[in-house]
């Protein structure tokens, strides 16, 4: 093992070589971002994009974006240009990565936590002058500082959220960044779609369910939602409970909430796409959600959030709301949402929109 593990280290070392770059980063005229995984992810990134574009006009900002998360930038205006990646074909990748390698990128930032390699071979393909990125403790046995392909890398920081962290790759560009605030923009379809549907529910306190998570222990389930929208309409009569919905959910929502009889809760129209998502929970009241991704959305927008996560004050230091109204209800479980309290769900919830109508 420690022979194997040797072998790693020196091919990590010898592919990750490269002859340093003379060349001033704040003269930089093209810059390309690497986030190709998750939606969440792409919505904490966001602020990276307006800071640099605000800071440097003439700058031509480009992502490497995944299928995924890439309709969360598509109608960002502080980006030029986006590419699309498939994280687990390097293959189907390749054409791409040539044509991104004959834009001589003068700056490529890469903002992963550890040392990937799908991440090295990208990056040694692509060929920029400079290589910034996050902080990375290593590999087998490699540090992060031995590894010479990039050539910035920030301080460690065991304390901040992922959006802070991010944001310290500005500083090799001598920007101290104004805002923290992400961004999601709407196309008018996308918002037009959203208030005819919220127009058919009144004057009432509107509030958002997103009962699915990231895999099936961190999902609310149909028992606990009932329990949440009873106890909810026990302390508020005049709401609407709206249970978002994708396409592939709607059939099996609209059959659960048809058997319960609730008039004050209802489905959402299908959300085609994360844009279609968000558009939507810009126009609601209050979300609960045991997703990061929707909790982060409805921060880009400040919509009063209650959160449901597991009970791992790391992942939740990385990842926690930021709407300027929030709460997070902690399972006993440090692996999904199993056994957490939907009385302090309500309770939250009910704590915040008293907090939302003294300030309507």
């Amino acid at each position: 093992m420690k022979k194997n593990k040797k072998i790693k280290a020196f091919l990590l070392k010898a592919l990750t070589n490269k002859k340093k770059v003379n060349f001033e980063i704040k003269k930089s005229k093209k810059v390309l971002i690497l986030k190709y995984d998750r939606i969440g992810d792409m919505v904490v990134t966001t602020p990276i994009f307006r800071e640099l574009k605000e800071a440097l006009p003439d700058i031509i900002i480009s992502v490497l974006a995944s299928q995924i998360n890439k309709d969360v930038i598509k109608n960002n205006p502080y980006i030029d240009e986006i590419y699309t990646n498939y994280k687990n074909s390097i293959l189907r990748d390749f054409p791409t990565l040539l044509r991104l390698r004959k834009k001589s990128f003068d700056v490529c930032i890469e903002l992963e936590p550890s040392v990937i390699p799908h991440a090295i071979f990208r990056l040694k393909i692509i060929n920029p002058k400079i290589i910034i990125s996050i902080h990375k403790d290593g590999r087998y046995g490699v540090t992060g500082s031995e590894i010479k392909l990039y050539d910035f890398f920030t301080k460690k920081d065991k304390n901040s959220h992922f959006g802070k962290i991010w944001l310290d790759t500005l500083l090799f560009f001598d920007i101290k960044p104004n805002s923290t605030k992400y961004d999601f923009f709407l196309s008018k379809t996308e918002i037009d779609k959203a208030e005819q549907f919220v127009d058919t529910l009144g004057k009432k306190i509107k509030i958002g369910i997103n009962t699915q998570g990231s895999f099936p222990e961190k999902s609310i389930k149909n028992k606990e939602l009932v329990e949440i929208c009873v106890g909810l309409h026990n302390y508020f009569s005049n709401i609407q409970i709206v249970i978002l919905c994708n396409p592939s959910q709607q059939v099996e929502k609209k059959h659960f909430i048809s058997r319960l009889e609730f008039d004050y809760v209802k489905c959402s129209y299908p959300t085609e796409t994360i844009n279609d998502a968000a558009a939507l929970i810009q126009k609601l009241d209050i979300i609960i959600s045991p997703d990061t991704s929707i909790v982060h959305i409805a921060a880009s927008f400040d919509i009063p959030t209650i959160s449901i996560h597991e009970n791992n004050k790391d992942s939740y230091r990385l990842w926690a709301p930021t709407s300027s109204l929030n709460k997070t209800i902690f399972a006993e479980s440090t692996y999904g949402i199993v056994n957490y309290s939907v009385h302090d769900v309500i309770k939250s919830t009910v704590e915040l929109i008293e907090k939302i109508e003294l300030n309507i």
